[in-house]
């Protein structure tokens, strides 16, 4: 009797760690978490809002309990985002020091921001020759170093190049959202307009 169960227990121990799930998966909260830190940080802009406090709901909180301890548990592989490498600490610096003048240009009309995370000229219209050059040097300089945080990012946090174009649309998110009114942006399906 006694046998039976200790193997009876066993089966059940067995079956109990089988139930583990492992998920991994792209970081997407975490990287738009970190895009909009990076650009508040460029743009010297910090969003006002307090994150919403979690209703104690004692009814969930009990299932959560109970779930936990018959139901399968998930356990996750957290990817903690690093942003803080040298590199892209230099890449934010060089795009914080860029903006200034690129503020001009997003006030004029002249360049907005499209949904790959990357600068496009718009209405060049109203522009000399020099501002035109202006413009020209800098938003290369902007994408350049976009593009080469976005890649830092991925090689920091060991995603893979595959990850790029999630990166990129992440941040284009973010920078789209941190626009400010009047300033040009591309939508997700490729249609232009003017927030």
């Amino acid at each position: 009797m006694v046998r039976k169960l200790r193997h009876l227990a066993l089966s059940f121990m067995i079956l109990f760690a089988a139930c583990v799930t492992v998920n991994i998966y792209f970081p997407a909260a975490a990287i738009q978490k970190a895009a909009d830190e990076i650009v508040d940080d460029v743009r010297g802009t910090k969003d006002q809002k307090q994150p919403e406090e979690k209703k104690n709901d004692t009814k969930s909180n009990l299932l959560d309990s109970i779930k936990n301890i018959i139901g399968p548990a998930e356990a996750y592989a957290q990817i903690n985002v690093e942003v803080s490498t040298p590199a892209i600490r230099s890449l934010k610096q060089a795009m914080k020091d860029n903006y200034p003048q690129l503020k001009n240009f997003y006030d004029k009309g002249a360049v907005g921001e499209n949904n790959m995370g990357l600068l496009e000229q718009r209405d060049t219209g109203s522009l000399n020759l020099k501002e035109k050059a202006d413009l020209n040097r800098v938003m290369t300089q902007e994408n350049n170093n976009r593009n080469a945080l976005y890649n830092e990012i991925a090689r920091a946090n060991k995603l893979g190049t595959d990850s790029l174009p999630k990166i990129q649309k992440i941040f284009a998110n973010s920078w789209r959202d941190k626009s400010q009114p009047g300033w040009w942006i591309q939508n997700d399906q490729g249609a232009w307009q003017k927030k």
